[in-house]
C-alpha cells in the first residue's frame, strides 16, 4: 500500500474535488470522524468545512492546514469498503490524527479503487501536529496496515533499478489521461531533447505523439499542445488531451525552455561522440536495419525509424538512454541523417561512415563519462522514498518513471478552475 500525503491552504477546494468525484459516480462517502453528522447522511461541500471551522480559527500561523491524504493498496488487493474504513481509522491514529475531525472518501475513477482522507494538520487549539518524519512514519505505518490486513507489500513490489520493466500508455485500458500524464510530467526531469520532433520521438516508445497548434482567440495569437495516445502501430488511437490538463511543465513555453537549456549544456560534446562511436560500431557490424536496432538496443540506444507510405525513411532520430539524451540523425552529423540509412537499407547503397583517427586512438574514458550530467542525479531521490509515489513504475534501461500520485493533476487543474472563475467574478 502506499501512502500520499498533500498539504495546502485550500481546504474548500480540496473537499470541492472529492464531492466532484461523488457527483460524477466515481467517489463516495465511505466514513466520517468527529464530524458534524446530517439528518439524511447527506453533506454538501459547505457542510463538511463547519466541523474544521474552529480548527482553522484557533489556527495559529499555519498556512497550510488542510491535510489531503490517500491510501493505495495494490490493485490486485480486494479491500472491501468495511476494511478500508479500519484502514482509514488506523492509518490516522498512528499518525496523531486519529483525534482529529476527518472524512473519508472512496474514489472509483480509475482502474483501481482507493482512498482519500482530508482533515486539519491544527488542534483545537490551533497547535500544529508534529510532522517531523512525516515520512519515515508513514512508511512504517503502511508496512504494518499491509501486514495486518494481509495486503500485497509496496516494498516487494518495487521494481529495482536494474530491471526492465516498460509500460507505454495502453490506450484499452481506459483512463488515458493519466496515463500520460504519467509520463509527460517527468519526462524533461530525466532526458536532454532540442527540438520538438526529438521529444517526439521519444514520446513514442511510450505510445504517446504530441502536435502543435496555433491559432488566434479573441485578435491574439495562441499556441499549445495536444497530445495523443497510440497504438502499436503508431497511429492515433483516441482523442487528444490539452497539455494544460497536465500543469504549466508539460506546454509548449516549459518546452521551449527546456529545448534552451539543452543545447547550452556543457558535456554535449563529450555525449555526442560517445554515441557517433556506438552508431558506427553498430552500423559497420549489421547488414540490415533489424540487427542495427538490435546492436544499439544492447548498448542502451534505442532508434525511432520514421517512414512514409513507400517506406522511405524520412527521419531518423537516436535515444541514448545511458546519457538521457535524444538526437536527430543529422545532429550528430551529415553521415547519420535520414537519407544514408534509407539509401543503405532500402537501396542497397552502402554510405561510408568512418571512424574518425580522433575516437580510433582516443583512450577509454572514465566509467563515468556515460552516465546522466550531475543534476540529473538528484531525481533519484524517489527510489529510496516509493511512498511519493504510486506502486507502478515505467523503466526503460534502468531508467524509473513515477506515475502521477493519484491524480493530482486533476485536482490542481480543478482547484485553478475555481480560482480562474473567483477572479472572473471579482472582475465583474
Amino acid at each position: 500500500m502506499i501512502a500520499k500525503i498533500g498539504r495546502s491552504s485550500n481546504l474548500f477546494g480540496t473537499l470541492s474535488y472529492n464531492n466532484s468525484k461523488m457527483e460524477q459516480d466515481k467517489g463516495e462517502i465511505l466514513m466520517t470522524n468527529k464530524m458534524i453528522e446530517t439528518a439524511d447522511g447527506k453533506y454538501s461541500v459547505a457542510q463538511l468545512a463547519r466541523s474544521f471551522e474552529p480548527y482553522l480559527l484557533a489556527n495559529r500561523n499555519t498556512e497550510k492546514h488542510t491535510l489531503h491524504i490517500s491510501l493505495n493498496p495494490d490493485p490486485k488487493d480486494k479491500v472491501s469498503d468495511e476494511k478500508y474504513r479500519e484502514l482509514a481509522q488506523l492509518y490516522m491514529n498512528e499518525m496523531g490524527y486519529g483525534d482529529q475531525p476527518f472524512i473519508v472518501f472512496k474514489h472509483t475513477d480509475i482502474d483501481r479503487s482507493h482512498i482519500h482522507i482530508v482533515s486539519v494538520c491544527v488542534d483545537e487549539e490551533g497547535k500544529k501536529i508534529s510532522d517531523q518524519f512525516e515520512k519515515i512514519r508513514s512508511m512504517k505505518v503502511c508496512r504494518e496496515l499491509e501486514k495486518k490486513f494481509g495486503l500485497i507489500s509496496a516494498v516487494e513490489k518495487q521494481p529495482k533499478q536494474n530491471q526492465k520493466i516498460f509500460r507505454p500508455v495502453n490506450f484499452k485500458s481506459g483512463d488515458i489521461k493519466s496515463q500520460i500524464a504519467s509520463v509527460i510530467r517527468h519526462i524533461p526531469s530525466y532526458y536532454q531533447f532540442q527540438s520538438l520532433g526529438e521529444y517526439n520521438a521519444l514520446l513514442s516508445l511510450f505510445n504517446i505523439t504530441v502536435e502543435k497548434v496555433e491559432g488566434e482567440l479573441q485578435g491574439q495569437s495562441k499556441k499549445g499542445l495536444l497530445y495523443f495516445p497510440l497504438d502499436d502501430q503508431g497511429k492515433k488511437a483516441g482523442n487528444p488531451v490539452k497539455a494544460s490538463l497536465f500543469g504549466k511543465i508539460s506546454g509548449i513555453d516549459a518546452l521551449e525552455k527546456h529545448f534552451t537549456a539543452c543545447k547550452n549544456k556543457g558535456n554535449v560534446q563529450l555525449v555526442k561522440q560517445n554515441l557517433k562511436r556506438s552508431i558506427i560500431k553498430a552500423h559497420h557490424s549489421s547488414k540490415d536495419e533489424q540487427a542495427f536496432k538490435n546492436k544499439l538496443k544492447k548498448e542502451g540506444i534505442d532508434i525511432v525509424v520514421r517512414k512514409n507510405d513507400n517506406s522511405r525513411i524520412y527521419g531518423i532520430t537516436f535515444i541514448d538512454h545511458k546519457s538521457r539524451t535524444v538526437w536527430n540523425g543529422s545532429r550528430l552529423g551529415k553521415e547519420f541523417s535520414a537519407n544514408n540509412f534509407n539509401d543503405y537499407w532500402n537501396n542497397n547503397i552502402r554510405p561510408e561512415i568512418e571512424i574518425p583517427d580522433q575516437m580510433q586512438t582516443k583512450k577509454s574514458q572514465p566509467t563515468n563519462a556515460n552516465q546522466p550530467p550531475e543534476e540529473y542525479d538528484r531525481h533519484f531521490d524517489f527510489l529510496n522514498d516509493s511512498e511519493q509515489y504510486s506502486d507502478i513504475f515505467i523503466e526503460t534501461l534502468g531508467i524509473l518513471i513515477p506515475r502521477s500520485p493519484n491524480n493530482n493533476y486533476e485536482e490542481e487543474h480543478f482547484t485553478d478552475k475555481i480560482r480562474k472563475r473567483k477572479k472572473r467574478r471579482r472582475g465583474q
